[in-house]
C-alpha cells in the first residue's frame, strides 16, 4: 500500500516551518547561542503557577465547556474592557489551544475554495499554511522597511479583488516588531469599510509595545463587527507551555469557530484555564516588569546592530529585531547558515516569514542581557569579517 501517495498534494507541497530549521543543530552545538525562538525566557509568574497547581490539587482535571470556563471568559471580557475600552460578551469569546488554533479556526470558518486571504509579509509563518489547508488562496502583500513595515492603504488596495474574503492584520508584528498606530489602522479601515471583507487581527503581542498603548483594530469605528481578535497568554504572561489562547469577535463567527473546535479539540487544557483566570486578575505588575525588561534589551540590540554598521529598523512591539543584512551581499539563508557555522549564533532568515523578508534576519531579544551581549559580539566579528 502506497501511503505516501495518498497524502494530500497541498500538504506534501507545503514547506516545513523555516523557524525551526537551525535549532536541532544548535541543540547539539556546544557553546551556541540561539536568538531564534520566539519564547519568553521568563518563568510563568508564581501566582499563575500556584493557581494551576491548586486547580490540580482541587481535582479540576475534567473537560470544561467547549467554549472555555465561563469564569475565564468573564475575566477576559473585563480585561478587554479595562485595557482597551472594548465591550464583548462571554458568547463572543472562545478559549483555544494557543493563538495558533484560534487563527486556524477563524480561517476554516470563513474560507472555502476560491476565496482569497490577504496576508501582509513578512509575518508569522502559520497564516499562509492555514489558508492553504482551508482550500483558499493566500495573497501576500509586502511591507517595506521604508514604511516601517506597516501595511499601507495603497498596498492593500492593490491586492483586493472580488474574491477577497479575509484580511490578516499581524500587528504588533512577528518578525519585524512593527506596530500600527491608530491613524494607520484608520487608513486601513477606510479601504475596506464598503467591502465585504472580514479581518483577522492577530494581537498576541499587544501587551508588549514600547510607544504608548496598543490599539486593537476592533476599536476603530465600524470595525468591531467584522473583526476577530486573536490573542493569548503565551507572550505577555510567559505561558507558552500552557497552550492557551482566545478569540473575540462577532457572535455568529465565534459560534462557527466553536463548532470546529468542538469536533477537533473539545476544549483547551483545564488547569491552564484556571491559571489564566489568576493571570488576568492579579498579574498586571509582572507583565509590566517583563515589558520594561524587553524594552531594555530591545534598545541594546538595536544599538548593537547599528554600531556594527547594519541598518536596523527600530521595533516598537513584540520582542524581535529585524536587521537588514543586504549590505553584506549575502542572502538571508546564507547569512544565517554562515553565522551559525562560524560564530555559533542562530538567527532566523527573513525569508522564513515570506519572500519580502529577503535581506533581513530575525533576532529575538527574549534572552538575558548577558547572552544578547555575547551574541552581538560574535555577530559583530562575523559582519566585520564579511564586509565587502
Amino acid at each position: 500500500m502506497n501511503i505516501e501517495g495518498m497524502i494530500s498534494p497541498h500538504i506534501k507541497e507545503m514547506p516545513p516551518s523555516g523557524i525551526r530549521k537551525f535549532f536541532d543543530i544548535v541543540a547539539e552545538m556546544k557553546d551556541a547561542i540561539s536568538l531564534g525562538v520566539g519564547e519568553p525566557d521568563f518563568v510563568t509568574p508564581w501566582a499563575i503557577r500556584e493557581a494551576g497547581i491548586y486547580a490540580l490539587e482541587k481535582g479540576h482535571t475534567h473537560y470544561t465547556s467547549n467554549a472555555g470556563l465561563k469564569e475565564l471568559r468573564h475575566e477576559l471580557c473585563r480585561y478587554t474592557k479595562r485595557c482597551y475600552g472594548l465591550d464583548y460578551a462571554e458568547d463572543e469569546t472562545l478559549i483555544t489551544v494557543g493563538g495558533s488554533e484560534a487563527i486556524d479556526l477563524c480561517v476554516r470558518a470563513l474560507i472555502r475554495g476560491g476565496d482569497e486571504v490577504i496576508v501582509p509579509e513578512p509575518s508569522f509563518v502559520c497564516y499562509k499554511p492555514c489558508v492553504t489547508m482551508a482550500g483558499g488562496t493566500a495573497v501576500p502583500v509586502e511591507t517595506r522597511e521604508e514604511d516601517e513595515f506597516r501595511l499601507t492603504p495603497e498596498a492593500l488596495r492593490g491586492k483586493i479583488t472580488d474574491r477577497t474574503k479575509l484580511l490578516v492584520l499581524p500587528f504588533p508584528n512577528n518578525p519585524t516588531g512593527a506596530i500600527m498606530e491608530r491613524e494607520h489602522l484608520e487608513a486601513i479601515a477606510d479601504v475596506i469599510r464598503d467591502k465585504n471583507i472580514a479581518v483577522l487581527s492577530d494581537e498576541i503581542y499587544g501587551a508588549l509595545t514600547y510607544k504608548g498603548r496598543h490599539v486593537p483594530f476592533a476599536s476603530i469605528d465600524g470595525m468591531k463587527d467584522r473583526t476577530v481578535t486573536i490573542n493569548g497568554f503565551s507572550k505577555a504572561f510567559a505561558m507558552t507551555g500552557w497552550r492557551l489562547g482566545y478569540a473575540m469577535g462577532p457572535k455568529p463567527l465565534i459560534a462557527a469557530m466553536l463548532k470546529i473546535h468542538q469536533y477537533a479539540i473539545m476544549c483547551a487544557p483545564t488547569a491552564s484555564q484556571y491559571a489564566a483566570v489568576e493571570a488576568l486578575r492579579s498579574c498586571d505588575d509582572e507583565v509590566e516588569a517583563m515589558r520594561r525588561e524587553y524594552d531594555r534589551r530591545r534598545r541594546v540590540m538595536v544599538k548593537g546592530f547599528r554600531d556594527m554598521g547594519l541598518s536596523c529598523f527600530e521595533p516598537l512591539g513584540a520582542f524581535y529585531v529585524f536587521p537588514n543584512i543586504s549590505s553584506l551581499g549575502m542572502t538571508s539563508e546564507d547569512f544565517a547558515t554562515a553565522l551559525l557555522k562560524e560564530e555559533k549564533v542562530a538567527v532566523v532568515p527573513g525569508t522564513a516569514f515570506g519572500a519580502g523578508g529577503e535581506g533581513f534576519v530575525r533576532c529575538s531579544y527574549a534572552y538575558s542581557i548577558r547572552n544578547i551581549n555575547t551574541a552581538l559580539e560574535r555577530i559583530a566579528r562575523f559582519v566585520e569579517r564579511h564586509k565587502g
